[in-house]
């Protein structure tokens, strides 16, 4: 378990805003890749960075939609990327390399949720690939222009409905909707966990984050009627007073990328611009999320399906 998991007083707290953990923050002349930076949370993201200075990638599975959400923003680039296609991927990486442009931070963003039963080509699970293999792969490309990076992947609280299923990762046995996006979520976390282990050396740090409870269109899949049954909104529509704006929801993972405050840590899972504690609760992370020996062996799993591994 990650012994490290403990809060160090930020400051900041679950009603921060994206441009409040930014304020005094000069990022003119940083890069930044925003995977989903086009909408939701991820826009929110991409506004507060490029108002922060920084020049900001969005890789976007549609880019003509992308490039209509971000109209009016500056200094932002949309490229094509499906994370659910390694050869997507690959050849959005090929771009950067290309490029040669530095990237400061990473932000996987982009993600699926409770969506049913759908398989990618290669016949995974789709959220698995999506919010896990795809970033998992896209890091891995990017490693010779991430050095002295940080690199922090989206996850959420969701990752309490599974830790990783090992004799069966890809839901061939029976899919749960709700289990599938709780295994990428804890895929994310442990991602994270390792990365920064192995990327230490070239300065790369990593987190994982939660970033609250906020209604975007990330709930596409869910219908209406369940979301109401769960409390996430009332018959108006309207969400409880717990969940955040996407300003708010944007801020730790703002936070987690550009922080003075994280200088040399790294590896940790985040949540209302705080490092969160081990917790068996829903707040707070699981001990398996953050445990290094199952980072380790998800690390060792995504190379042998993604046929990529920047560190082997």
């Amino acid at each position: 378990m990650n012994d490290k998991q403990q809060p160090i007083n930020s400051g900041f707290d679950n009603r921060s805003t994206a441009a409040d953990v930014l304020a005094g923050i000069d990022l003119t002349g940083k890069t930044a890749v925003v995977t989903g930076g086009y909408s939701g949370i991820g826009l929110e993201t991409t506004r507060a960075l490029v108002d922060a200075g920084a020049t900001v990638i969005v890789p976007a599975r549609r880019p003509d939609l992308a490039a209509e959400n971000l109209q009016g923003i500056a200094n932002v680039e949309v490229d094509e990327l499906d994370l659910a296609d390694l050869d997507s991927v690959r050849k959005f990486a090929e771009r950067r390399l290309a490029d040669g442009r530095r990237i400061d931070m990473l932000l996987g963003n982009a993600g699926v949720m409770a969506c049913p039963e759908t398989r990618t080509e290669r016949g995974w699970e789709l959220q698995f690939a999506v919010n896990h293999l795809g970033h998992f792969a896209l890091v891995n490309h990017l490693v010779p222009v991430l050095e002295g990076a940080r690199v922090v992947m989206t996850s959420s609280g969701g990752h309490g409905h599974s830790s990783i299923r090992w004799d069966d990762p890809h839901f061939y046995q029976g899919y749960d909707r709700w289990q599938a996006y709780g295994q990428s979520k804890t895929a994310n976390i442990l991602f994270a966990v390792e990365l920064d282990r192995l990327g230490r050396s070239l300065g790369i740090r990593s987190f994982a984050l939660h970033p609250g409870a906020i209604l975007t269109p990330l709930q596409r899949h869910i219908p209406v009627e369940e979301q109401r049954e769960m409390g996430w909104m009332d018959d108006e529509g309207n969400p409880p007073e717990y969940f955040k704006t996407t300003g708010q929801g944007a801020a730790t993972q703002t936070w987690a990328a550009t922080s003075p405050q994280l200088d040399g840590m790294g590896g940790l899972y985040l949540e209302n611009c705080e490092v969160a504690e081990v917790s068996e609760e829903w707040s707070g992370v699981r001990p398996y999320a953050v445990d290094p020996g199952e980072a380790k062996r998800l690390w060792t799993l995504s190379a042998e399906l993604t046929g990529v591994n920047a560190f082997a």
